[in-house]
């Protein structure tokens, strides 16, 4: 299976369809509820986009060329940014679109919960907690730990930008708790098992040396999902955060950043 197999296999076929499910709630009037109308819905999922490619490319091309992961150059384009093969940089733009426009459909859907108070202590715990889980990282790095080589890449990269989420809003999303959670883990569960197919039929290797040797069911190392794992909780933390009433009323304490709306604005 090449690598834009993958992509026409496993992930147009989801954008298509949440594509006609956004356009039959277009039609239907049906947009996102008033709480969650900061931007607008699209706007932030593309701004995901261009974040996701920005800040994935030099640490995918570091993976590449360190050989913690590689690619079958006979299911590959050829064409290359750096490392990187083309279909790669797709797929930063196609996991940022599917998760994005799940989270959007079901925010039209799911309720918030209407009890809710700004808490601090859940956020600085939050934060203090992936701050604990990421201070070991550097060390295994440069310790040159071998097995825990792409566990301790990924970790070093996803969690700071986590970090900074929840330090922000980490009660906003326990807000949302049931909007996000069924949007991260519906398409990690997804993408993990497409990512089993893919990796049993060559299109990509992931490194056994630089691996920790424990599998999922389907031989697919759990660094691999945690990928999933923490890439979609970027996505699903930032489309909510950015969308939420909350996170304006939080930011309205810089100006600067968000002006505070003007009087006719508000009124009734």
């Amino acid at each position: 299976m090449t690598y834009w197999g993958f992509h026409l296999r496993f992930l147009l076929p989801p954008l298509i369809l949440l594509a006609l499910l956004h356009w039959r709630d277009v039609r239907r009037g049906r947009g996102e509820p008033a709480n969650l109308r900061n931007f607008p819905g699209w706007a932030v999922v593309l701004l995901h986009v261009a974040i996701a490619v920005l800040y994935t490319t030099p640490w995918d091309n570091y993976l590449v060329a360190t050989q913690v992961w590689w690619y079958d150059p006979n299911l590959v384009s050829g064409v290359a940014l750096g490392w990187v093969p083309i279909e790669e940089y797709a797929f930063f733009v196609l996991q940022t679109l599917l998760t994005g426009a799940w989270l959007l459909w079901l925010a039209r859907r799911l309720p918030r919960v209407t009890r809710w108070r700004p808490s601090s202590r859940v956020r600085w715990g939050a934060t203090l907690l992936v701050g604990l889980l990421w201070l070991p990282t550097p060390f295994l790095l440069f310790g040159r730990v071998q097995a825990a080589t792409y566990l301790a890449l990924i970790l070093v990269w996803a969690l700071p930008p986590i970090g900074l989420q929840l330090a922000f809003g980490a009660d906003i999303l326990w807000r949302y708790r049931r909007l996000v959670a069924t949007a991260i883990l519906a398409p990690t569960l997804y993408l993990v098992a497409a990512d089993v197919i893919a990796v049993n039929a060559g299109t990509w290797t992931i490194s056994p040396a630089q691996t920790l040797g424990l599998h999922l069911p389907g031989g697919l190392p759990v660094e691999e999902a945690l990928f999933f794992l923490v890439t979609n909780l970027l996505i699903g933390f930032g489309v909510t955060l950015a969308l939420a009433e909350e996170s304006r009323e939080r930011l309205r304490r810089w100006r600067w950043i968000v002006p505070a709306p003007s009087r006719k604005a508000v009124g009734r």
